[in-house]
């Protein structure tokens, strides 16, 4: 009986030693919400089921800063959508236009926290991965199609844009002299497609090479820096030309005269859902977070800062331009201001921003390659482990902007249909059809 006793207590005693490694496993595993979670018995298959480990290759690195994460994010969304939205102000007027950049930006913030919380709960890390998990392989498809129509539509227009600033562009059929026109005169070398191939080569290539979005925090940082230069430089005119008294009263409202006006109210929409589209890099910046549940105030952070640039953007630009504000207001640093040092100051502004959508290229750039690559190699191992893969997709993606940006004249062509097709979709109809789903 002794006997007997004491093998129950010592099988007791190994039971309570196995619960409490089990306890510790499961605590270890909560505390790390990044790892896996596949519970191992004897009915767990032989190979461990991928579903939400698919990506794992994504979080090799956790160690990006909050700072980080919103100088990227808050790059991603001011791109080239605020160059045309003081012409959205010339169609809304100052009132309406600056309440639906408001209104713009409280709508993103609300489908992005809904993108993130029904992420966490298919426990999935990409925007890719939550379409999957809602609505199967052809939701997916779908999303990765949308990412490459807006994406490619986006550089092509970063693109177009550093070509009307250091080229010149004729696209109004009224010519507007680039920068390096204006310093040395019409050569072959300062030709818009000279221009953009240099470009091409020596900037957004070994740009667009790095193999991690954290790689690019501090050309964001010196990005969103070259967009507040931008900022600054217009107010500081404006202020100086309301001294002068070159400051006319501005609109407030929309001037609705026949039916074509009021239709051209609604090609506004494309432009402020295009300035305000950054979802698709949330979960990849959201992924390199040490603590990933930073993610939510970074995208609130972001939002706030890109809405504040973006208003006194449109009102100062509108105020210095008025009715004459082009589709893209560069076109319009390219006159006499009325101020002291106008050339100087318009050669500034002009050379600030191209500058800092060549900084932006390599941020959008980034998930419009992941995408395309898990488009066309589904099965294939990550896209960081295979050279050869990821140079020939940079390479081919880089060719079709250029040629692009040689073949598209004007910017707004390019933002009525991205923006009214894949932006829109990305932006809201998605996060709205999977919180539905």
């Amino acid at each position: 009986m002794k006997v007997k006793a004491r093998e129950e207590e010592k099988l007791s005693l190994t039971v309570n030693q196995q619960e409490k490694k089990t306890m510790t496993t499961d605590s270890k595993q909560t505390k790390n919400p990044r790892k896996c979670k596949q519970p191992i018995n004897e009915e767990s298959p032989l190979l461990p089921n991928q579903r939400g480990c698919d990506e794992q290759a994504v979080q090799e690195f956790n160690g990006a800063s909050f700072a980080g994460a919103v100088f990227n994010l808050s790059t991603t969304i001011i791109g080239a959508g605020i160059m045309a939205l003081p012409a959205t102000m010339k169609v809304l007027g100052l009132g309406v236009g600056i309440g639906m950049i408001i209104f713009v930006a409280i709508l993103t913030q609300a489908s992005v926290e809904m993108l993130l919380r029904f992420s966490k709960v298919g426990k999935v890390v990409s925007f890719g991965g939550v379409m999957g998990d809602a609505f199967g392989k052809a939701g997916k498809v779908v999303f990765q199609l949308c990412i490459l129509v807006n994406n490619l539509g986006t550089l092509i227009v970063y693109t177009i844009i550093i070509g009307d600033v250091l080229s010149g562009t004729s696209s109004t059929g009224v010519h507007h002299a680039g920068v390096l026109e204006g310093w040395f005169g019409e050569h072959w070398w300062n030709g818009r497609t000279f221009v953009l191939l240099v470009t091409t080569i020596f900037v957004f290539a070994p740009l667009a090479s790095l193999k991690r979005i954290d790689s690019l925090r501090y050309t964001s940082a010196l990005a969103v820096a070259l967009a507040v230069v931008f900022l600054v430089i217009t107010a500081g005119i404006v202020v100086i030309k309301f001294f002068y008294g070159g400051i006319s009263m501005p609109r407030f409202l929309p001037n609705v005269s026949n039916i074509a006006s009021v239709w051209n109210l609604f090609t506004v929409v494309p432009v402020l859902v295009t300035a305000f589209i950054c979802h698709f890099n949330v979960h990849t910046i959201g992924n390199e977070l040490e603590d990933s549940s930073l993610i939510q105030p970074i995208v609130q952070t972001s939002l706030a800062l890109c809405s504040s640039v973006y208003i006194l953007t449109s009102l100062f630009g509108f105020l210095l331009f008025g009715d004459s504000t082009h589709d893209d207001v560069l076109a319009n640093f390219d006159t006499n201001l009325g101020i002291p040092y106008s050339y100087l100051l318009n050669d500034i502004v002009r050379i600030s921003y191209a500058l800092h959508l060549m900084l932006v290229f390599p941020v959008i750039f980034y998930p419009l390659r992941l995408n395309l690559d898990d488009l066309v190699f589904p099965s294939s191992r990550p896209l960081v482990s295979d050279n050869c893969r990821f140079a020939l997709s940079t390479i081919g993606l880089i060719s079709v902007v250029f040629v692009g940006a040689n073949f598209i004249p004007s910017i707004w062509d390019v933002f009525q249909f991205s923006g009214a097709t894949a932006t829109v979709c990305i932006g809201f109809i998605f996060p709205a059809a999977i919180a539905l789903r």
